[in-house]
């Protein structure tokens, strides 16, 4: 029977993301049993690495270890950017080595990357044998700085040339992608079907309207739209929720509301709330990749949605329900839009099943 090794770009307890999601229709799929591979440091630590220590992790409740799958914690010091970075480790990744030779050993198996490593490229060599895919979920490289971005771009190149096919999750990944290889599928982000279709949207209705945004907000998040959309709309609430790693503005307008993280049920029944959902992130290499997951769930409960132009909202200009934002100047004109857009619950729900990651992994034709 087939099997699936996995090299994850997060722990498998984590907030259920799109690594999850492949794992889990991969299973579905094949009944094949999943090697999960942690991952470990992939450049050194930075002083801003201890804000994120402080944070407490939200884990999903399906992040359990299911029976089929094993989990492994390879290890490592975080000094891959550097020359021979790979031998010193191989000593600490002895066990994991071991694990992973003797899970594939007699079956055909899958080799899947998720994030680009020096153990990554290790295995493709390790397992040719393999069938592999190396799964470009973002542009890696544009996480980093300095000796550790340039390592992890030279890294990337190497693992793209030896897997069998590259699934690349935006258009500008594929563009990107394509001028190197022609193996190269686009596989966008989708949605979790079964949690979005047991939300039930929320009857409350308000003269205060919602506009909210459910996720991470970090040095692309764009505090000064949001600035600007909340003194555009000041009888109106500005709901944020989500870890926060570095600092916001600092002045911010009362009507902006800052809650903590939660799990992905929960932010779900949040988003339910709103009456429009936001995503505000800035412009630039970092966010050019980007196809955001929330834009799928705010569209599968029939949320309008305002975006800045980035990524792969830019794409999304002129569609029903959709408003982008080009400057700090249409943000009001847009909310007033956003607000007279109808919801429509079938619309929502045949969209969601369009867009929906099996619906994704199915049309990638893996012949698992």
């Amino acid at each position: 029977m087939t099997r699936l090794v996995f090299l994850s770009p997060l722990p498998w307890h984590s907030f259920a993301q799109r690594p999850h999601k492949f794992v889990d229709w991969f299973r579905r799929r094949t009944g094949a049993s999943v090697l999960w591979v942690d991952p470990y440091p992939t450049r050194f630590p930075r002083w801003s690495d201890l804000t994120r220590l402080r944070v407490s992790p939200v884990t999903a409740a399906s992040s359990a270890t299911p029976p089929w799958l094993t989990v492994i914690k390879p290890g490592g010091l975080p000094i891959e950017p550097l020359p021979g970075s790979g031998w010193v480790n191989r000593f600490f990744w002895r066990q994991a080595l071991s694990r992973i030779d003797e899970f594939v050993d007699g079956s055909p198996a899958w080799l899947v990357v998720g994030k680009p490593s020096v153990l990554a490229h290790l295995l493709l060599q390790r397992l040719h044998h393999c069938s592999s895919v190396y799964d470009a979920m973002d542009d890696f490289p544009a996480f980093y700085t300095g000796l550790s971005r340039d390592a992890l771009a030279r890294c990337e190149q190497r693992i793209a040339q030896r897997v069998d096919v590259i699934w690349a999750s935006s258009s500008g990944l594929d563009a990107q992608w394509r001028r190197y290889r022609h193996e190269v599928c686009l596989v966008p982000n989708g949605l979790d079907l079964s949690a979005t279709s047991a939300v039930k949207r929320s009857s409350k209705s308000s003269t205060r309207k919602i506009f909210g945004y459910v996720g991470t907000m970090a040095g692309w998040f764009d505090w000064d739209w949001v600035a600007a959309l909340a003194e555009g709309r000041p009888n109106d609430e500005i709901r944020l929720i989500g870890p926060l790693f570095g600092t916001s503005r600092a002045q911010l307008p009362d009507n902006v509301v800052v809650l903590p993280a939660c799990d992905h049920g929960a932010a779900l029944r949040a988003m339910a709330e709103f009456d429009v959902g936001l995503i505000p992130f800035k412009k630039n290499v970092l966010t050019a990749s980007v196809d955001p997951i929330k834009y799928y769930e705010y569209r599968a409960l029939a949320l309008p949605v305002i975006s800045t132009d980035f990524g792969e909202m830019h794409c999304r200009s002129g569609l029903p329900g959709i408003f982008i934002s080009h400057s700090l100047s249409d943000i009001t004109v847009l909310a007033k839009a956003a607000l007279q857009c109808g919801r429509d619950a079938d619309e929502a729900r045949a969209f969601a099943l369009q867009h929906s990651w099996d619906a994704r992994f199915d049309a990638a034709k893996l012949h698992p």
